[in-house]
């Protein structure tokens, strides 16, 4: 009979969810492999066995946060129209974000000093952006955005809505300031921005 597999996929979530609360909390010097092992419940051997080394861990990281807001953006229901669909779209930018905030920092920020994602997380990170940028495009060729470089486009769009999340998740947004109640009103004046 087969010895069971412990160093499942399961332990691996744990590990790296784990990995980025305390990235988040307190910094990457708290990302000790012996506390994030004895945190989750399991040996340094396990993380090791996952991930190899602290920076492949950080790796994995970067590429996990990219995976939930890849898959996030890819349920995203396309109506055809494109005001609507980047309304869409940057809800669940924002609800990833809110779901994920540990993950959140290590996918758009420099919180880990010297940390450079390898060329495969870089290109799953760039995947993530499909659904916007094929929004975008299709508006452009049909007439319906303006007749400009569509990663113009892409990169304000998603500039503005990375700017609203980053502000909500840091608390910098002024006292009073709900972004449940205008995010989706901002969503849709910026959008709106681009039609011909």
């Amino acid at each position: 009979m087969p010895r069971p597999r412990t160093h499942d996929e399961t332990l691996r979530l744990k590990l790296l969810d784990r990995a980025g609360e305390l990235i988040s909390a307190d910094g990457p010097k708290a990302l000790s492999l012996r506390k994030l092992a004895a945190d989750s419940g399991t040996s340094t051997t396990a993380v090791y066995s996952l991930f190899g080394s602290k920076p492949d861990l950080v790796n994995a990281l970067y590429v996990e946060g990219f995976r939930r807001f890849g898959a996030r953006l890819a349920r995203v229901p396309l109506s055809g129209d494109p005001v609507t669909d980047l309304v869409r779209l940057g809800i669940a930018y924002r609800e990833s974000a809110l779901a994920d905030p540990h993950l959140y920092a290590i996918m758009f920020s420099r919180s880990v000093p010297g940390f450079e994602p390898n060329a495969e997380a870089d290109q799953v990170a760039q995947a993530t952006l499909a659904p916007l940028t094929g929004v975008v495009r299709a508006a452009v060729a049909s007439g319906q955005f303006q007749d400009v470089a569509p990663e113009l486009i892409t990169v304000s769009l998603w500039g503005f809505v990375h700017g609203l999340v980053s502000l909500e998740l840091s608390g910098r947004l002024p006292d009073g300031f709900s972004v449940s109640d205008a995010y989706e009103k901002a969503l849709h004046a910026n959008a709106s921005g681009w039609l011909t």
